[in-house]
């Protein structure tokens, strides 16, 4: 039976988006049961929950985007649900099916004000618990906050709402940390939180009890900024997301841009856009094993990943004119042509980065110290994984297999050759392990392209005022850190209407919580460093 008959069986009301990619649209009232039944399918259990994109869809309500996979069949499909009640809008929590939604729909909350039956923690994600109104709102007051320079309230105390039988809603108070609760911060200055992230951690003895993440050190607005953008202004602003993963990002939202627009990109610059992710892959995890290795006190092995991350830093520069940002990608193909000694510096590159991998391995994989403070040390299962949307090497240490070059390709992903890392073990080694292994796969990646990229353009010429088919659009890549995804609504406009990025690290930020109770408070530097998230992408 069609996906769309099984729902229609349960909500014959649904109805399936004409325009753009197909959305269904369900009644409030038939939500939980066809989200519960998604869940529960024996032929393609939905068990991941790809992102809840909360919507501002003005006379017509508030509501959500809710976009799920099945981590068997890799089969997507996306809900829409939305309540007219702007002063009071609630809708039905579905944190019990996927753990994942428990901070997204906080997320949700946040910025739309809409609030999530059965929730336990709906408190604020990003802004200030002080914070006045929701920015994502069409009708929001870019006046109503002026700059506060308070010190914030711990919020330890939250609200969760549930309905009582005659039909009503009632709150109840949860606490996050009591009076009791020996509560140590780690963050915002810390070095090895990799970032202004704060989280609260609670303590019995040196055993963690609980992680609580604080979000939002680093906000800037992005996606509300992208409402008042053109669709070329908008590349800039995905460079800043995840900086490691930059030329994986600007892929992401050219790629989701050119298939609203019908655009058929010259194979000269998917080869291109290819070979760059893959050099952005090993930059980033190069950066993963010196800071991994600097957290947990080696200094060697720190300016051994620097030096080789260097040479690919000079041939992005070369050709990009970047560094850390990487403004390349355009809508229709990239900024420039190739430097003449590109495909020449990086087939040396690859030759070198081979010689010296094993120097690595010979001063930190095998040593005693990093075994044992990684073996069996925070481990996350694959059900866990799956159900927390952990993303990247850090579900594939877990046996999850969800490689987006594999299981929905783009670019030339599918006419290379190259195996999917996985590891079973879900502790901090075989996170630590899948990177590494990774590095050499995308060699391989390269070295199958880098002497045979076709002639052509480089870039297909495209208006400079661009409007998109009305709809709901999405592109996914696999960025050096997990699945990142664009979703963009159109209303026909030069603008977005919305314009949402997956995060590849909030969910990752998120599994600190289950990964890290039980380990020692010094576990956390290493356990944090091998989920390898970055901040500016959390917060955005």
């Amino acid at each position: 039976m069609e996906l769309i008959d099984k729902i229609k069986a349960i909500a014959p009301e649904a109805v399936c988006s004409e325009t753009g990619e197909a959305v269904i649209t369900l009644k409030v009232d038939d939500f939980r049961r066809v989200a519960e039944m998604l869940r529960a399918d024996k032929e393609a259990p939905m068990d991941y929950l790809r992102d809840i994109v909360g919507m501002d869809w003005g006379e017509k309500g508030l509501g959500a985007l809710y976009y799920l996979e099945s981590s068997q069949t890799y089969e997507r499909v996306a809900l829409k649900i939305s309540t007219l009640d702007r002063e009071n809008a609630f809708l039905p929590s579905v944190c019990d099916l996927w753990k994942t939604a428990e901070i997204k729909e906080r997320e949700v909350f946040d910025f739309f004000g809409i609030r999530f039956l059965n929730n336990p923690d709906m408190r604020r994600l990003f802004l200030r618990e002080d914070w006045k109104g929701y920015p994502l709102r069409k009708d929001y007051d870019m006046n109503s906050n002026p700059l506060n320079m308070e010190n914030e309230e711990n919020a330890d105390v939250t609200d969760e709402y549930f309905l009582k039988p005659d039909g009503t809603i009632c709150g109840r108070k949860n606490i996050v940390f009591d009076q009791k609760d020996f509560v140590v911060n780690i963050g915002p200055q810390h070095p090895s939180t990799h970032g202004v992230l704060r989280l609260r951690t609670s303590l019995e003895g040196e055993t963690i009890s609980k992680v609580d993440p604080i979000c939002g050190y680093i906000h800037r607005g992005i996606e509300k900024m992208n409402e008042s953008l053109t669709y070329p202004q908008t590349l800039a602003l995905t460079d800043r997301l995840d900086y490691l993963s930059a030329h994986q990002n600007r892929h992401a939202l050219c790629m989701c841009i050119e298939q609203a627009m019908g655009l058929e990109i010259p194979e000269r610059v998917q080869y291109i856009r290819t070979i760059m992710d893959e050099l952005q892959r090993i930059d980033s995890h190069l950066l993963f094993y010196s800071c991994l290795v600097m957290d947990m006190g080696g200094l060697t092995p720190f300016f051994y990943g620097f030096r080789e991350r260097e040479m690919i830093l000079d041939i992005f520069e070369e050709t990009t004119g970047g560094r850390l940002i990487q403004n390349y990608n355009v809508i229709g193909g990239v900024q420039a042509d190739l430097h003449p000694d590109f495909q020449k510096k990086v087939k040396e590159f690859i030759v070198h980065l081979r010689s010296v991998i094993k120097d690595y391995h010979d001063i930190f994989t095998g040593n005693v110290i990093a075994t044992t403070r990684l073996k069996g040390v925070g481990l996350l299962s694959k059900e866990d994984a799956i159900s927390l949307g952990a993303t990247g090497g850090t579900g594939r240490a877990s046996g999850w297999a969800n490689d987006v070059r594999k299981h929905h390709p783009y670019a030339m992903y599918d006419k290379v050759d190259f195996k999917e890392i996985l590891y079973t073990e879900g502790d901090s080694f075989a996170r630590y392990m899948v990177r590494m292994d990774e590095i050499m796969e995308s060699c391989h990646i390269i070295e199958q392209l880098i002497d045979n990229i076709p002639e052509g353009e480089f870039r297909v010429k495209t208006k400079p005022i661009i409007k998109l088919p009305e709809g709901n659009y999405s592109a996914s890549v696999e960025t050096s850190r997990g699945e990142f995804d664009v979703f963009l609504e159109s209303h026909g406009d030069k603008s977005p209407y919305r314009l949402h990025y997956r995060s590849t690290g909030l969910p990752l930020v998120h599994a600190l919580d289950t990964v890290c109770r039980g380990n020692k408070i010094a576990d956390l530097i290493a356990i944090g460093g091998t989920l390898d998230y970055v901040i500016p992408d959390i917060d955005r």
